[in-house]
């Protein structure tokens, strides 16, 4: 996996790189402060990033926040303090793991591995939540349209979704475009 490590502390930055490196991940980009972190994150294309919350210029969940506003990915939070107010922050900007500080390999590797698949995870609730949604949204104009066409038109219902299917079938678009054709033809308003 492609990661980013944003981490102020030289030592720490090196035996994160070494960890990794070690776990079979590879390392894109090493950041010093926040700001550099979102620079790397926009050069690089990280697949997970590795973040300490204090840093300079830009603390680490100032910087998440800007990272995941451009292009989602899963972020681990490290820090030494373990405040709730931080932890509350941190879920806030939508990181997806927390680890304090000392930490080892293995507490890194599984927080990586859990991070990824609730990213995953969540990424394929939103791409069904979005689908449904669209479902949702053709299913209302076709709906609508006919409701229309047995208004205007004096159809029945299984008449007005038949009319409409053929039309979908003989120009080869999908029923939602014919739809919203019939609905813009019927009642423009």
């Amino acid at each position: 996996m492609r990661i980013l490590i944003a981490e102020d502390e030289t030592i720490i930055r090196l035996d994160l790189r070494d960890l990794l490196e070690r776990s079979g991940h590879e390392v894109v980009a090493e950041a010093r402060d926040g700001e550099e972190a979102v620079s790397l994150a926009r050069e690089h294309d990280p697949e997970l990033a590795i973040m300490d919350v204090r840093m300079p210029k830009l603390d680490g969940i100032e910087a998440a926040k800007s990272i995941l506003a451009e292009r989602p990915i899963p972020i681990v939070m490290l820090t030494a303090y373990g405040q709730e107010e931080l932890v509350a922050r941190a879920v806030e900007a939508g990181v997806f793991g927390y680890l304090v500080k000392p930490f080892r390999e293995q507490d890194l590797v599984p927080a990586i591995a859990t991070a990824r698949a609730r990213f995953e995870e969540l990424s394929a609730l939103r791409e069904e939540a979005e689908s449904l949604g669209e479902a949702l949204a053709a299913r209302k104009g076709i709906e609508r349209a006919k409701g229309l066409l047995m208004q205007k038109e004096g159809l029945s219902e299984a008449d007005a979704f038949a009319r409409l299917r053929k039309a979908s079938q003989v120009s080869g678009k999908p029923l939602k475009v014919i739809a919203d054709a019939v609905v813009a033809t019927l009642d423009p308003s």
